[in-house]
C-alpha cells in the first residue's frame, strides 16, 4: 500500500458516542460471553497493533499471558496520542484526555477521519474501549515525545488523571496495553487456550508480511514466534505441506481503486477445499465479495482455457464451482480503507466492488499462469475432469441413499432403534461401535429421546476418498440416513432428527480410530454439524471401584488413584476395556444418563488449523503423521477429545 498517512496527533482522533451498555449489552461488541468471546478480547487489542502495521510504523508485537490470566499487548508503532482533545470534553465542559477518549469512549479512534490510518481492522471504533469496559482493570502506558505515560482503569472508569511515569529516548515509541477480564461478565468457568490464540496469531503474521509477533504463556511457560517474509504464499505452502502439489503458488498482488488485493493459489491431490479470506488482516470466517470474487474467478478461467485448448468437449457441460475447488487451496486477503462487515465480529466482508475487483485481479493472474505453463494447466484440469465424474456418480449415489419422498421414514437403516420423541430439540442419537456395545446401550438407553446406532468395524477413512467412494460405503450410508440432513449439496441442517447426535467408543486404540473416522467425516462432509453445537463425544469411565456397599466410577486414572487411596487397597477394581463390558444399567448410570453423564462438545476453533491437523492424520502423506505422533505421544493430553 502506498502513500501511508503521517498525520497522526490529537486532531486525528474522533469520538462518536459513549460507553454506557457495553458492560450490559458485551454480545453486542465482542459476540457474548463465552470462551470466543474471551479471545476476541484480545484480537481486538491485537488489531491496533496491528492496524499500526498496516501503517508502516510497527514491526513487533508481542503478546503475554500472566499467571493470573492478565495479558499484556505492547507494540512500538507510534504510541495512542496524549494531551486534551481538542472536540470531546468531559462533564464539566473541560477538554478530555485523549488517552481516556480511546479508551473508555465507544466509536473513538484514529480511524475515522482518514487522518490517522489508510486501511484498518478496527473501522467499528469498539476495540479497545469495549475490552477496557469489560475488564476488571486495565493499565495503559504509551511512549511517545521523550516520555512513558500511564493511565489505569477498572471497569472502563479512569482512576484519576494521566501520569508520566518516566522518559524514553525520542526514537522509542509504542503502546503497552494490560488487562484482567472481568469475571463479573465473563462468568463460566473459562480461560485462555494457548493453541487458540497461536492460531490467530498465525493467521496475522502471515497476511502482515514482515511483522515479528512474539506470543509468551507464562502460565504454562510456552512461547512461540511468527515471522513471514513470505506473506499468504508461506501461508498456502504451510497448510499444503502434506499434501502433493500439482504446481507451484501462484501469487498476485495488485491495488485497485484505492484497494489492495492479494491472491495465492495452489492446486493439490487433496479431495477438499481449503479456501481462507481476510479483509485487513482479519480472517472473515464466513467469507464475503472478496472470497466469491476468487471463487468465480478461478472457475470461469478454467473453463475458458479448457474449451480454447479443447480440454473439454463440445458436448461436455462446464465445470461447476465444486468442480474447480477439489483440491484447491487458497488464500485472498484484501485492504480496504472503508470495509463494510456483517457485523462487529467482522466474520463477513460485504463491500460489492470487492467481489469485482477481486474477480479481475485473480481471474489475470490465474489465466496468465495457465497460459505460460500447459502442463500444470492440464493437471489441474485432468483433476476438475475426474473431479465432475465423480461428482456425477456421487449425484446417483446420493439419490439412493437420501429418499425425498412419503416413505422417507421407511429408509431409515434398519438397525437403528429409534426413539419414540419425534422433536429433535429433544432427541439424541448415540452412534457406537459394535453389536456388543449397541445391545447395551438399546437395553440400557430412555427410549423416549435416545436412539443408538450401531456401527459395524471402522467406517470409511473420508479424508482419502472422494463422495462417491463414501456414498457407497454402508456404514456411511447408515449414517446420513439416520440423520436426515442429507449430505454435500443436499445439506439441510433443517432435517436434523437428533437435537444431539454423540460418539459413544470404547476407550482404546480402535475406540479412538473408529472416532477419529467419523469426525473427519463430519468435519469435511457436515462441518454445520459441528459449527451448530450438535455433535458430542461421550466419555465412559475406564474403571469401576467397588467397596463393601460402595460402588464409584473413575474417568481417568488419577480418578481410580485417588477412589482407591480413599477406600483403602482392598477395593476391588474393574478396568472397562469396552463399552461391551458394561451390563446395561451401568452404561446407562455413567455414561447415558444426563444427570451423571459427561459429554464433550466437539468445536473447530480456527478451521484452517483443523484443516491441516485432519489432512496430517488422516491424508497419505505417512512422514509428517510418524514425526507428529513421535513428537507428541509424550506429551498428550486428553486423548479422548
Amino acid at each position: 500500500m502506498s502513500d501511508q498517512p503521517t498525520n497522526y496527533d490529537v486532531s486525528s482522533i474522533q469520538a462518536l458516542e459513549g460507553i454506557e451498555h457495553v458492560r450490559k449489552r458485551p454480545g453486542m461488541y465482542v459476540g457474548g460471553t463465552d470462551i470466543k468471546a474471551l479471545h476476541h478480547l484480545v484480537y481486538e487489542v491485537v488489531d491496533n497493533a496491528i492496524d499500526e502495521a498496516l501503517a508502516g510504523v510497527c514491526t513487533r508485537i508481542d503478546i503475554t499471558i500472566h499467571p493470573d490470566s492478565s495479558v499484556t499487548i505492547q507494540d512500538n508503532g507510534r504510541g495512542i496520542p496524549v494531551g486534551p482533545h481538542p472536540t470531546k470534553k468531559d462533564a464539566n465542559g473541560k477538554p478530555m484526555e485523549t488517552l481516556d477518549v480511546v479508551m473508555t469512549v465507544i466509536g473513538a479512534g484514529g480511524k475515522f477521519g482518514g487522518g490517522g490510518y489508510k486501511v484498518s481492522g478496527g473501522l467499528h471504533g469498539v476495540g479497545v474501549s469495549a475490552v477496557n469496559a469489560l475488564s476488571e482493570w486495565m493499565t495503559t502506558e504509551v511512549k511517545r515525545d521523550g516520555k512513558v505515560w500511564q493511565q489505569n482503569y477498572k471497569r472502563g472508569v479512569p482512576q484519576g488523571s494521566i501520569q508520566v511515569i518516566g522518559k524514553a529516548d525520542k526514537s522509542e515509541t509504542g503502546t503497552r496495553q494490560t488487562f484482567k477480564f472481568d469475571k463479573v461478565i465473563f462468568t463460566e468457568d473459562i480461560d485462555y487456550r494457548f493453541d487458540t490464540l497461536v492460531q490467530r496469531l498465525r493467521e496475522m503474521a502471515f497476511v502482515t508480511r514482515g511483522v515479528t509477533i512474539r506470543f509468551v504463556d507464562e502460565r504454562a511457560e510456552r512461547e512461540m514466534t511468527f515471522y513471514f517474509e513470505g506473506g499468504i504464499t508461506s501461508f498456502v505452502r504451510y497448510l499444503n505441506r502434506n499434501r502433493e502439489n500439482l504446481h507451484p503458488v501462484v501469487y498476485v498482488e495488485k491495488e485497485v481503486e484505492n484497494i489492495g488485493i492479494e491472491a495465492a493459489i495452489q492446486y493439490t491431490d487433496a479431495y477438499t477445499e481449503s479456501v481462507y479470506s481476510f479483509a485487513n488482516t482479519i480472517n472473515t470466517i464466513d467469507g464475503g465479495t472478496h472470497l466469491t470474487g476468487l471463487r468465480s474467478s478461478l472457475t470461469r478461467v478454467i473453463n475458458d482455457y479448457a474449451r480454447k485448448n479443447g480440454l473439454l468437449k463440445d458436448s461436455d457441460p462446464n465445470f461447476s464451482g465444486d468442480d474447480t475447488r477439489e483440491g484447491l487451496t487458497a488464500i485472498v486477503s484484501v485492504k480496504h480503507p472503508g470495509p463494510q462487515f456483517e457485523s462487529q465480529t467482522k466474520v463477513k466482508l460485504m463491500n460489492p466492488e470487492v467481489q469485482t475487483y477481486v474477480t479481475q485481479v485473480a481471474g489475470e493472474a490465474f489465466g496468465t499462469f495457465l497460459e505460460e505453463n500447459p502442463q500444470a494447466a492440464k493437471a489441474i484440469i485432468a483433476k476438475c475432469l475426474t473431479s465432475a465424474r465423480a461428482r456425477d456418480a456421487a449425484r446417483k449415489a446420493r439419490d439412493l441413499v437420501i429418499r425425498k419422498s412419503a416413505l422417507e421414514s421407511l429408509t431409515l437403516p434398519g438397525k437403528l432403534a429409534d426413539c419414540s420423541e419425534r422433536d429433535s430439540s429433544k432427541t439424541e442419537l448415540y452412534i457406537v461401535e459394535g453389536d456388543s456395545a449397541g445391545g447395551s446401550a438399546k437395553q440400557g438407553r430412555d427410549r423416549h429421546f435416545q436412539a443408538i446406532l450401531p456401527l459395524r468395524g471402522k467406517i470409511l477413512n473420508t479424508e482419502r476418498a472422494r463422495l462417491d467412494k463414501i456414498l457407497g460405503n454402508n456404514e456411511v450410508k447408515a449414517l446420513i440416513s439416520a440423520l436426515g440432513t442429507g449430505i454435500g449439496d443436499n445439506f439441510d441442517l433443517e432435517g436434523l432428527r437428533y437435537g444431539r447426535v454423540i460418539i459413544m467408543t470404547d476407550a482404546d486404540v480402535d475406540g479412538s480410530h473408529i472416532r477419529t473416522l467419523l469426525l473427519t467425516f463430519f468435519f469435511r462432509y457436515m462441518p454445520d454439524l459441528i459449527e451448530q453445537g450438535h455433535l458430542f463425544i461421550a466419555q465412559p469411565p475406564l474403571y469401576r471401584v467397588a467397596y463393601k456397599n460402595q460402588v464409584k466410577y473413575a474417568y481417568t486414572d488419577a480418578d481410580k488413584d485417588k477412589m482407591v487411596k480413599e477406600v483403602g487397597e482392598k477395593a476391588s477394581l474393574q478396568r472397562y476395556k469396552g463399552l461391551g463390558e458394561m451390563n446395561p444399567d451401568q452404561l446407562w448410570e455413567t455414561t447415558m444418563n444426563p444427570e451423571n453423564r459427561t459429554l464433550l462438545l466437539v468445536t473447530v476453533d480456527d478451521a484452517a488449523e483443523a484443516d491441516r491437523t485432519f489432512d496430517m492424520l488422516m491424508g497419505d502423506a505417512v512422514d509428517p503423521r510418524r514425526r507428529f505422533i513421535q513428537t507428541h505421544a509424550k506429551t498428550v493430553r486428553n486423548l479422548d477429545i
